[in-house]
């Protein structure tokens, strides 16, 4: 592990350029096409407080990019600004805006019925800020499969992934269906642990060598990976899993996923800024990570929920299959009485009643959420017409600090749903 100092050095040389688009962001690696030591460090360390609050909306100074434009008008969003109601947080009560700072907030934008009731930002962001999603950006890999389904691309989400991808063939993904990666239930051989050290496990092994240095891309593990249990039988939150959706749809539409995603997701959202994916290496090597790595603006993501709100209808369009939509929100339960629960780093105790198609129940209101590492949310609430986009930088998931501000999150959106706006 690299030290404070040696940290704060490297973050320091990989964020104190000026910010660059995405377009035109530094090079990030080195002749040999190796990472430059302080990036690798700050990499390394990019999830850790309180450097996170920065390295959480600056992800292009970080990595390399995969841009998704935009283009022609932008979809209005229409407001009606007033003044939320205070926060009850563990019997005490207190302002919306002392709840922010408490949660941790960069970023929050609620909606309800269409209407922009509150936006607002901290800690040097504002509307042209790109924010991290972190595991949000499952969600919009599995909106990105409806359209490929809509389209014919994707005969079935029941055929098999290795009809797509050849290379998973005698893996444990070998007869893993498209709906078994989507509800995670491949059965494969993963964990969504962390364990660095001597041996570390297979998700450290992917970050240190994928994320980190690029020296392969995420998605290589998959074919040298074994079964654990049959496809379908039990569900077990699994990045690797989206990973190889988005191999999917790369191979089903025969683009880039970045490339796809703007000509069917982004653009016809009228979406009012670009967007970008963090890569797994350079241009022509490494792919999007598209279980973890998308980046947009706050009103942008704000738009994503009320096209979700709206069955897939947005901006005067149907965007995504209104099928596919009701389908992906479905959410099948969790439990299995055979299995023991999963530890609390790998999903927050708050998101185990359902999972749909890469996207989570949190509780029996109907509401679903995206939901991204140490607290990215857009959470839909379909009988009161809310959605809420709340940017977060919690401290790591797992931590006493982390968990309570993921509560007290919770909490609060439960009072804006219950909330009347005047």
């Amino acid at each position: 592990m690299v030290s404070p100092i040696r940290l704060s050095r490297a973050l320091m040389l990989a964020m104190a350029a000026p910010s660059l688009s995405a377009q035109t962001a530094p090079p990030h690696v080195l002749p040999d096409g190796s990472v430059p030591p302080a990036l690798a460090a700050a990499r390394m360390h990019m999830l850790e407080a309180p450097e996170n609050m920065l390295t959480f909306h600056n992800m292009d100074q970080l990595f390399q990019t995969r841009v998704v434009a935009r283009s022609g008008p932008v979809a209005p969003l229409a407001r009606t600004d007033t003044a939320l109601p205070p926060a009850t947080i563990r019997g005490k009560v207190m302002s919306e805006d002392a709840w922010e700072d408490l949660t941790y907030t960069s970023a929050l934008l609620v909606m309800r019925d269409g209407k922009v009731l509150h936006e607002s930002y901290r800690n040097n962001t504002d509307a042209s800020t790109h924010f991290i999603s972190f595991s949000m950006a499952k969600t919009f890999t599995s909106m990105l499969v409806g359209i490929a389904v809509g389209q014919g691309a994707i005969r079935s989400i029941d055929d098999p992934a290795v009809a797509y991808v050849p290379e998973l063939k005698g893996s444990g993904y070998d007869g893993v269906t498209i709906r078994q990666l989507l509800q995670m239930r491949s059965g494969v051989d993963y964990e969504e642990r962390y364990d660095f050290g001597a041996t570390p496990s297979i998700a450290a092994q992917i970050f240190l060598n994928a994320i980190v240095a690029n020296k392969e891309r995420f998605a290589d593990m998959a074919p040298r990976l074994k079964r654990k249990f049959a496809p379908g039988s039990r569900f077990n939150y699994s990045t690797l899993d989206t990973s190889v959706l988005g191999w999917v749809l790369e191979r089903a539409t025969k683009r880039p996923l970045a490339d796809f995603m703007a000509q069917y997701l982004w653009q016809p959202m009228g979406a009012q800024a670009y967007g970008f994916w963090i890569a797994d290496g350079g241009p022509g090597v490494g792919r999007e990570l598209n279980g973890m790595g998308y980046n947009a603006t706050l009103r942008d993501f704000a738009r994503f929920g009320a096209m979700m709100l709206d069955k897939g209808r947005f901006n005067g369009r149907q965007i995504v299959p209104a099928a596919w939509v009701e389908q992906a929100t479905a959410m099948t339960n969790n439990a299995d009485p055979a299995a023991p629960p999963p530890p609390p780093s790998v999903t927050n105790p708050m998101a185990r009643a359902g999972y749909g198609f890469q996207i989570w129940r949190l509780d029996d209101t109907g509401a679903y959420t995206a939901l991204g590492l140490q607290g990215q949310f857009i959470y839909v609430h379909p009988a009161t017409r809310t959605v809420i986009v709340k940017l977060s930088f919690f401290p790591e998931m797992g931590s006493a600090g982390g968990d309570q501000a993921l509560e007290d999150t919770l909490a609060y959106f439960r009072t804006l749903t219950q909330w009347s706006a005047k």
